[in-house]
């Protein structure tokens, strides 16, 4: 029951002015369009069109009269629907603050770049920023050399990297990467490279780079493995090698005669962080670990297969391969689409979404430069403001700019002072000022004053977003409403409930039903082992009390239809059944059969009380919106209906 009003609950949106009323209660509209929007969500397939219309109005209509009898109750005011309601805001508005066009287009790129996973060879050359310039032009030269030679198709390198002295270049196979990888910038210009072509210098913060694309092969996909490492001391000689190699070796033939990994990686793996895990990493693709252990994981064929020892720059692995997930190539797999969109909104890609986002609300918003400040006076103030204390900025002797609008939007004036109250909190925070010259901090200033503004009025600006707040909203009143007047009324009325049992004794009969124990377990290997212990004599109670919270199990009496394991008539009283396995989650059930009952036996109060509960909450309801109906009529315009046919 409350599942069901939940879902016509997401539909509601508040009237408005509406052009073609659908139907009226009361002295409020509803239009045609909030009445379409509400049933194509929540449609279901069926051939006649008109009654599948005419059952969802009955079901709008009664939604409709409920949410308002609890507006009229200020419901909605209720402390902590609106912190759920404010809660909800701020869950969802960031998705409503970038370009959709851009992430889009982000989206279907990372789609693209995730099919393959490229090598890559990289060659850096720090640039130290206390130098001379005499210096660092030295670096810059060398570097471009060095690409010079690459582009020609030499491949001796360190040959190339060596003729660079005295400036130092280093390089290293960063193995295959995939998309995420690395950060964006550099993403971008690796895959924008072709199989065996350089980049030309890039430059970071810390010096420069050169990226070259060595490989190319189809995605390999998630995967998920437990480790058990030999942790080496770094230096260590080659006699120890040998000493850990051997260790190494004798765990290894421990699991190749049964011994449980987990237990065996708890025993003796260095990974401290994994080891009481049964030695599970979290899972991974390419580009996560270095090359050399990458490249041990992805020859194992098979769940559930164990390398041989193997060396890595950490020491001696052996690797248990518990599940490999391939990437999909399909454009329609919302799952993966989804998966993709959430990791662009986590990544510093989405800032490209961002910057085009705040340029549409610029225009929207009407934001205007108003020429009383000039630019040099903006910035000349904003250099002296971090030494002077915060009383001061607003004071016009001291800072002329502070009481002149430099900004207006919508109905909002931004002034010389808020410019400065800016400067002063950015530049004082360490965290967020990364030395931005004056320039980049006002438009830092103008898009976070934007933005902000623009979130604090996100319905004025939004459809979706003020349907979708709506939506939330209503929801939350009906459920307070339904368990005030029906749920929890019904409830709570045993007298009702007893003298409408006693009423309709008749409905209220025994299916063919049994005396079963019940188990429901995490999963098969937990159930395997509890049934096992069952055969053997066990308590049931005992069994789940020593499950660790990993099995529930329940005596009592069910319907046949109600058991989640197929039971047969034929089946003797004390007979355990057979393990069912959810395929949704892996919780796995089975049942000890203790008697059998003939079907049509009278329920007693007790055993109906669920079922008398849901039918007089009906019956309330019910009444209640016959009540409603009265007070606010209900008036459907036929003809708009009929237009909703064609």
């Amino acid at each position: 029951m409350k599942k069901f009003i939940f879902l016509i609950a997401m539909t509601g949106i508040s009237a408005g002015v509406f052009s073609q009323p659908l139907f009226t209660y009361g002295n409020t509209a509803v239009d045609k369009d909030e009445f379409i929007r509400a049933y194509n969500k929540n449609k279901t397939p069926d051939n006649d069109k008109e009654k599948a219309l005419r059952e969802y109005l009955d079901l709008y209509i009664k939604f409709k009269l409920k949410v308002k009898a609890a507006m009229e109750l200020r419901l909605d005011t209720l402390p902590q629907l609106q912190y759920d309601a404010q809660s909800f805001r701020s869950q969802i508005q960031e998705s409503y603050l970038n370009n959709e066009k851009a992430v889009n287009d982000l989206l279907q790129e990372a789609f693209e770049r995730s099919q393959k996973d490229l090598q890559v060879l990289h060659f850096f050359a720090a640039v130290d920023h206390a130098v001379n310039p005499a210096d660092s032009l030295k670096v810059y030269k060398a570097i471009n050399t060095l690409h010079t030679a690459l582009a020609a198709g030499k491949t001796d390198y360190d040959q190339l990297t060596t003729a660079a002295n005295p400036v130092k270049i280093s390089y290293g196979d960063l193995g295959y990467i995939t998309v995420f990888t690395l950060p964006y910038e550099i993403e971008n210009v690796i895959y924008n490279l072709k199989p065996g072509q350089a980049c030309k210098p890039y430059r970071s913060k810390k010096g420069w780079h050169i990226f070259k694309i060595t490989g190319e092969r189809k995605a390999v996909g998630k995967w998920k493995v437990a480790q058990i490492l030999f942790s080496l001391p770094p230096g260590a000689a080659e006699t120890e090698k040998i000493k850990f190699e051997k260790r190494a070796d004798s765990v290894y033939r421990l699991l190749m005669n049964g011994a449980d990994f987990g237990k065996v990686a708890l025993s003796f793996s260095d990974d401290k962080v994994s080891y009481g895990n049964n030695g599970e990493l979290a899972e991974f693709g390419s580009g996560k670990y270095a090359p050399a252990f990458e490249n041990e994981v992805f020859k194992l064929t098979r769940d559930n297969e164990i390398s041989k020892p193997f060396l890595t720059p950490y020491g001696f692995h052996i690797v248990k391969r518990l599940s490999h997930s391939p990437v999909s190539a399909d454009r329609s797999d919302m799952a993966y689409q989804f998966e993709l969109k959430q990791k662009i909104q986590q990544d510093t890609r989405i800032n490209n979404a961002r910057e085009l986002f705040v340029k549409e609300v610029l225009k929207q918003v009407n934001f205007k430069k108003t020429g009383a400040v000039s630019d040099a006076d903006l910035f000349r103030f904003a250099d002296s403001v971090i030494a002077k204390p915060l009383s001061e900025t607003g004071n016009a002797a001291i800072y002329p700019i502070s009481g002149k609008i430099i900004y207006s939007f919508d109905k909002t004036k931004l002034t010389g002072k808020d410019w400065l109250d800016f400067v002063r909190s950015y530049k004082g925070n360490l965290e967020l000022y990364q030395g931005e010259n004056n320039r980049a901090l006002v438009d830092k200033f103008i898009t976070a004053t934007i933005i902000d503004h623009y979130k604090k009025n996100l319905e004025d600006y939004n459809a979706d977003f003020r349907y979708q707040m709506d939506e939330f909203k209503n929801g939350n009143v009906l459920f307070e409403i339904m368990e005030r007047n029906i749920w929890g009324k019904a409830a709570n009325d045993t007298e009702g409930l007893k003298k409408y049992y006693s009423e309709n004794r008749s409905k209220y009969l025994w299916g063919e039903s049994a005396n079963i124990i019940l188990f429901n377990c995490a999963n098969k290997t937990i159930a395997d082992e509890a049934r096992a212990a069952l055969l053997n004599g066990s308590d049931w109670k005992k069994i789940a009390e020593m499950s660790n919270n990993n099995i529930q199990a329940d005596s009592s009496r069910f319907e046949l239809s109600q058991i989640p394991v197929n039971i047969q008539v034929k089946m003797a009283p004390g007979t355990i059944s057979e393990t069912v396995v959810n395929p949704v989650d892996g919780n796995t059930s089975f049942i000890k059969l203790v008697s059998y009952y003939a079907p049509n036996l009278q329920r007693n109060f007790d055993e109906a009380r669920g079922l008398v509960i849901n039918d007089y909450q009906n019956i309330l309801e019910e009444k209640w919106i016959n009540d409603l109906k009265k007070k606010y009529p209900v008036k459907i315009n036929e003809n708009v209906f009929q237009s909703l046919l064609k």
